[in-house]
């Protein structure tokens, strides 16, 4: 299963937004990224489990993570606008150098998690505390 991953993200560098919005719609989207960040912790969660490299998605965050008890090396957190809900995607992307494959290996995804419960599951899925 390839990764949709380009280039092209924007990246959240200091949990801000680094290309500026040109269209009103995209001032809607980055701020879901910035809300997914700002709801499961903001610099806190990010200072206690590791995790960097923030990128918003449109409708969601990516984010790589540090070592953790399941192996995950990466996490999707998708906004689903209709239900309110969020679903989590934690999985282990690998890159071979020697055939220049991508390859991805879904770790856990839950779906429909309500906002206060993002960071329980992340502690459950990785073992990482979010706060003390």
């Amino acid at each position: 299963m390839s990764d949709t991953h380009c280039r092209d993200d924007r990246i959240l560098n200091g949990l801000a937004v680094c290309a500026p919005p040109t269209l009103k719609t995209l001032r809607t989207t980055d701020m879901i990224a910035k809300t997914i960040l700002q709801q499961i912790g903001g610099k806190r969660f990010a200072t206690m489990t590791g995790s960097r490299d923030f990128i918003d998605m449109g409708n969601g965050l990516r984010m790589s993570l540090s070592r953790n008890k399941t192996s995950a090396n990466r996490l999707d957190i998708i906004y689903d606008a209709g239900a309110d809900l969020y679903n989590m995607r934690f999985y282990r992307k690998t890159f071979s150098k020697k055939t220049f494959e991508c390859r991805t290996k879904d770790i856990a995804v839950y779906e429909g998690i309500y906002f206060d419960m993002l960071e329980e599951m992340f502690t459950m899925v990785t073992g990482l505390y979010t706060r003390f």
